[in-house]
């Protein structure tokens, strides 16, 4: 009795664990356009790119501030060990000592002001090249921004193929059981040999074990997906089949080739790291000038027994340039013009890849397109081709391999047709990215 109650207590206990667990499971329909609202705001990347921006705008800043006066203070109190000093007076030709004065401390306070006349243009350039990596910064952020949008929509993609997997092979999983049940009442009565009940049988072992790889498949894609959107791991995503859009019109690939070369944030970024090299050069060579400023201070003195110090003001002009800039000058400038050339070359490689791109997402996209149809009508053919065989089957016709393999070629033009229509909205939104209005898309 004592067994038989525990054994109650922890049956209610599970019953208790495992209805927790489902109430804490929560279910989200989702679509695309939230799935990439929630990554962008959760992305990691982004916050980095961020932080980057607010880098290279502090950069600027810091270069516009070289235009600003230089201003320093320095003082000190210093203590002595009882210096004796004895100051004469001249007069005329004789010499009258002062009495001695016994010093122990001496204070004294200095400020210092520069103000920039002309550096050969260095601090105008520093500002525009400061300016023009701050605004490349900002392009490769939305570089990066559309690379998340685009793996958003690739791990939704598969969300959904993992999905409709583990639906459609449940479904042919029932299918198998009722064929099972069907085939053993066939064999109780002398219809057909053991051998045929054996096959479905096998068969219906053989969608079980795919199902599990299925829901398997599927728990990790739900997993990656909470992950990029910031949501629990227990959140279970039904991804809206809605949210693939068929494309009424597809535009020739020059029309994406063009849009790439206008919209692409990393044609951008180029573009101005490029500026920013020539300017380089430019403050690089502008070395050899030299640098001239509005100088001025103010000094203070006090040490007792001795002498005060105060109000002492000076202003002047200060020049300053540098010799050895003569000899070493040249090689900087071959340092700024090399990278020049480098931006130059990754325009060039960055084209080449553009057209490449963009021709090899249009043509992958038009491949998925013609595969919705071709599956669609193999779904159909499939569908019949059962049909035939069953009812060949049933007239002993056919034989029960090829029922089964019917049966099979049925589930596989369901789950290709099903992945199509993923495949091919990734394959736009590949298009679009590799064009530069992926994002733009988005939005709408």
């Amino acid at each position: 009795m004592k067994l038989k109650k525990y054994v109650n207590y922890l049956f209610i206990l599970g019953s208790l664990l495992s209805s927790s667990f489902f109430a804490s499971a929560q279910v989200r329909k989702i679509k695309i356009d939230e799935a990439i609202g929630l990554s962008i705001s959760n992305s990691h990347q982004l916050r980095y790119d961020s932080a980057r921006i607010t880098e290279a705008s502090a950069a600027l800043l810091e270069a516009r501030g070289k235009k600003l006066p230089d201003v320093s203070f320095s003082g000190s109190h210093i203590r002595l060990n009882n210096m004796d000093l004895q100051i004469k007076t001249v007069r005329s030709s004789d010499s009258i000592p002062r009495p001695r004065s016994k010093i122990s401390s001496a204070t004294y306070g200095l400020v210092n002001f520069s103000v920039p006349l002309y550096s050969g243009s260095r601090i105008k350039y520093g500002i525009e090249s400061a300016r023009y990596l701050a605004e490349a910064a900002k392009f490769d952020a939305i570089g990066n921004r559309d690379e998340i949008i685009l793996n958003t929509i690739n791990a939704f993609d598969n969300l959904y193929k993992a999905k409709a997997a583990v639906d459609l092979v449940k479904e042919n999983l029932g299918s198998a059981k009722e064929r099972v049940k069907q085939f053993t009442s066939f064999e109780r009565n002398g219809v057909i040999p053991r051998n045929d009940l054996l096959k479905v049988e096998l068969q219906q072992s053989n969608i079980e074990l795919s199902v599990l790889d299925a829901e398997n498949n599927w728990k990790l894609a739900n997993i990656n997906m909470n992950i990029m959107l910031g949501l629990p791991d227990s959140t279970t995503l039904e991804p809206d089949i809605n949210s693939f859009e068929a494309v009424d019109k597809l535009l020739a690939v020059e029309a994406f080739i063009q849009a790439a070369q206008q919209h692409r944030s990393d044609v951008f970024s180029l573009e101005l790291r490029k500026k920013a090299a020539a300017i380089g050069i430019k403050a690089v060579k502008s070395e050899l000038y030299p640098s001239i400023a509005i100088t001025g201070g103010y000094i203070a003195l006090y040490i007792p027994n001795l002498v005060t110090v105060t109000n002492i003001l000076n202003v002047g002009i200060g020049v300053q340039y540098s010799l050895s800039s003569l000899w070493k000058n040249n090689s900087k400038v071959q340092q700024a013009q090399a990278r020049d050339i480098q931006v130059q070359a990754s325009q060039a490689l960055l084209s080449d890849a553009i057209r490449l791109q963009v021709h090899e997402a249009y043509l992958e996209y038009v491949l998925s397109i013609k595969k919705i149809d071709t599956y669609k009508n193999a779904v159909a053919q499939a569908e019949e081709n059962y049909s035939i065989v069953k009812n060949k089957y049933d007239n002993a016709l056919a034989t029960t391999t090829d029922l089964l393999d019917a049966d099979v070629a049925q589930l596989q033009s369901r789950l290709n047709y099903a992945f199509s229509q993923a495949d091919a909205s990734a394959a736009y939104s590949k298009l679009l990215k590799a064009a530069g209005i992926l994002d733009n898309s988005t939005k709408k």
